[in-house]
């Protein structure tokens, strides 16, 4: 179920976010111990019982905010937020109660007098849930930030990857156009072939930036729009494909390779007079696909390279939604090479 844009809390049903609230809760349980006791004979004692009770409240907490992290995603900011909050103070009041009578079983089970008072067992409930709420109020002002925060870059982000998608460049639109003109006559079958893989390119411009399509579909893509540069520039373009160690089936976005290619025959193969070979090749190193695009250039027109971070920094955002920090690209430039790499997890178990 997609999520409203309201809400903020982070996942914590993940290993991730249970790591992180266990290592907070210890902070501050170091933190509180050594404001109370400082280094002195009581303080690994009382480490261990305010550890124990944040943990489990901390845990608790995060064990909760998982469980409704279904109901929290249909509301408003501000009533998710007024019932996260009521459900931490719940928790911590269970805790707190637990705690408490845990304290007075032990007391009686080892014959110690007992020195509590109803008094002090509202006091120290209404102590814990008054410490709660602060800590929950900046805890949850803080997630608020930061996903408004990472909600404007995201934004801005998908809105620059909806223009590059959308960006066909002019010259291989008309080259394209008038190659399948000139086809009609001469050869139709050829321009009948152009126009279905150039409809293809068209519809993969247009696919939502989000959706996953499986690899051998971006392949199948990038394949048509080298079938439909080959008509223009014959035998001065080559591709070498050596794919077969990829996983055909891990999802990607689309138009992560079609774009390198064209890259790649652009700014390398169409400025060389004998043209050259584009060297396309694909492995799968562990969980990840490696995918590398290689293709010579001219070394007096190194400076024309510049060209080649509009597709690179299209794709490379592409693989930062989708895969968030999993996947990375890298650049290698040669005087007469330029190679680009991804990885990306590659979906399932490794062989």
């Amino acid at each position: 179920m997609a999520e409203r844009p309201g809400f903020y809390l982070p996942d914590f049903c993940r290993a991730q976010s249970v790591l992180a609230v266990i290592l907070i809760a210890e902070l501050v349980a170091l933190l509180l111990t050594l404001a109370r006791q400082g280094i002195s004979a009581g303080f690994w004692p009382d480490l261990a019982q305010i550890s124990l009770f944040l943990l489990w409240a901390a845990l608790g907490t995060a064990a909760v905010w998982c469980a409704a992290r279904g109901l929290l995603g249909k509301l408003t900011a501000p009533a998710g937020s007024a019932i996260a909050l009521a459900l931490m103070l719940a928790v911590t009041a269970a805790v707190t109660e637990g705690a408490w009578w845990l304290s007075a079983y032990t007391e009686r089970l080892l014959g110690l007098a007992s020195n509590s008072s109803g008094t002090d067992h509202l006091e120290f409930l209404l102590r814990n849930l008054g410490v709660c709420a602060i800590a929950g109020g900046l805890a949850l002002r803080y997630f608020y930030v930061s996903h408004q925060w990472r909600s404007n870059v995201e934004a801005e982000a998908q809105s620059r990857v909806r223009a590059l998608q959308a960006r066909i460049r002019p010259h291989f639109l008309f080259n394209s156009m008038n190659t399948i003109a000139s086809l009609t006559r001469t050869n139709p079958r050829a321009a009948e072939q152009a126009i279905a893989d150039l409809s293809d390119l068209f519809r993969a411009s247009l696919r939502e930036h989000r959706e996953r399509i499986p690899l051998a579909s971006e392949i199948e893509i990038a394949r048509a729009y080298e079938r439909v540069e080959r008509l223009r520039l014959g035998e001065r373009l080559q591709v070498d494909w050596q794919l077969d160690g990829l996983p055909m089936d891990a999802p990607v976005p689309a138009l992560i390779l079609q774009p390198l290619l064209e890259n790649a025959v652009y700014h390398g193969i169409e400025p060389l007079d004998k043209g050259g070979t584009i060297r396309v090749t694909g492995k799968r190193e562990g969980s990840k696909a490696v995918l590398t695009i290689d293709n010579p250039v001219a070394p007096k027109l190194v400076a024309r390279r510049t060209g080649h971070q509009i597709g690179l920094d299209n794709v490379r955002q592409r693989l930062e939604l989708m895969f968030h920090g999993d996947a990375k690209v890298e650049v290698f430039e040669a005087p007469e090479r330029f190679v680009v790499t991804l990885s990306f997890p590659a979906g399932g178990k490794p062989a």
